[in-house]
């Protein structure tokens, strides 16, 4: 085997088994052995040049200092959502849209919207949904993201979008290694996750344990597809981690009893979600249905009410950022707050 063969096994094996990983939540090799295959390649791709490729899985590590982002037009635009807060407002959303409709529901994640091209199977660009029209080209950082795939198994010219977030679990060790190193804390997992995507450094944003849920395949029944339910099987057969409670409910009373059971357990979960998605599943209908001027009429998002806790404030201590900010903080007695354990907050008043 030469070298240019090596190189392309070691990246093929490497991306399987980082799917395997983060998407399967399973692993046919050991650590040690993962990390052995990713050191060669990184030897490899060193000591011969010529074989770069920006897709290369040792690209996750990050090691690209952006001066700014660069601002690019969406291809094609990205929407927000009309707002549900009852079982009544539901019931209108439903009388709009036709009784005999079957509904998809899907959690709806706290974090920062995001659309990915794909060219050729090969991953592109990323860019934020911006003003929806216009978004902020992040790529190196999404890059580092180790459960998006940087190459689909099938070369196919496509558009996904879905959520950046960060995992509650990431946000707490990141929370506390800013509070030993004196720095302001982050509010909440949303904002770490802006925060983290839009380092100019990408070093930065692999660092932060930053992942993603996709759920919108854009001109989806181009690629075969009738249902929102079909796009998200075809999004999982290309590699990309789809939300496993979704699911498809004939009836908005068999919607708002799931969106229950789900406000009882949120809090089990490892990432935030401010409330539940309902779409229209049949693609051919949400085209009939279209959009008002700022959301479309066939999907809205249901918010649940927003957490409050009490507890004990133990100290105040400063923080100096790095352009000489002071920022107050709070050290609190730990107590659980929407899953996670808060032990500080930063004080802006």
């Amino acid at each position: 085997m030469d070298i240019g063969q090596r190189i392309q096994t070691l990246r093929e094996q490497l991306n399987h088994f980082n799917y395997e990983y983060y998407i399967l939540n399973q692993s046919s090799i050991s650590d040690y052995e993962f990390d052995q295959m990713m050191n060669e390649l990184i030897q490899l791709e060193k000591e011969y040049p010529q074989y770069a490729d920006i897709n290369s899985p040792t690209q996750r590590v990050g090691g690209t200092v952006s001066s700014r982002f660069e601002k690019v037009r969406h291809s094609k635009g990205m929407f927000s959502l009309g707002n549900a807060f009852s079982e009544s407002d539901l019931q209108d959303f439903e009388d709009r849209i036709g009784a005999d409709q079957v509904e998809y529901v899907e959690l709806k994640i706290d974090g920062l919207a995001m659309s990915i091209e794909y060219r050729q199977g090969q991953f592109y660009q990323a860019l934020t949904r911006g003003d929806g029209e216009v978004g902020e080209d992040v790529s190196q950082n999404v890059r580092t993201i180790s459960s998006i795939p940087l190459v689909l198994n099938e070369p196919v010219d496509a558009i996904i979008r879905g959520e950046i977030y960060m995992p509650i679990s990431s946000f707490d060790r990141l929370n506390q290694e800013r509070a030993l190193a004196d720095e302001s804390l982050f509010a909440n997992c949303r904002n770490a996750a802006a925060g983290s995507i839009r380092q100019l450094d990408s070093r930065i944003a692999a660092k932060r344990g930053l992942d993603g849920f996709w759920y919108t395949l854009v001109d989806a029944e181009s690629y075969g597809c009738t249902t929102h339910w079909e796009a998200l099987a075809k999004l999982r057969s290309w590699g990309f981690k789809v939300n496993p409670y979704a699911k498809r409910c004939t009836g908005i009373q068999e919607v708002y009893t799931y969106i229950e059971t789900i406000a009882e357990t949120r809090y089990q979960l490892d990432y935030d979600i401010d409330g539940m998605v309902i779409k229209v599943d049949n693609l051919q209908r949400q085209q009939q249905l279209g959009f008002t001027v700022k959301v479309p009429r066939w999907a809205i998002a249901y918010k649940f009410p927003a957490q409050l806790v009490s507890t004990e404030l133990e100290d105040i201590f400063l923080s100096v950022g790095r352009t000489g900010r002071i920022t107050p903080n709070a050290k609190l007695v730990p107590v659980q707050l929407a899953g996670s354990l808060v032990s500080f907050a930063s004080l802006h008043n």
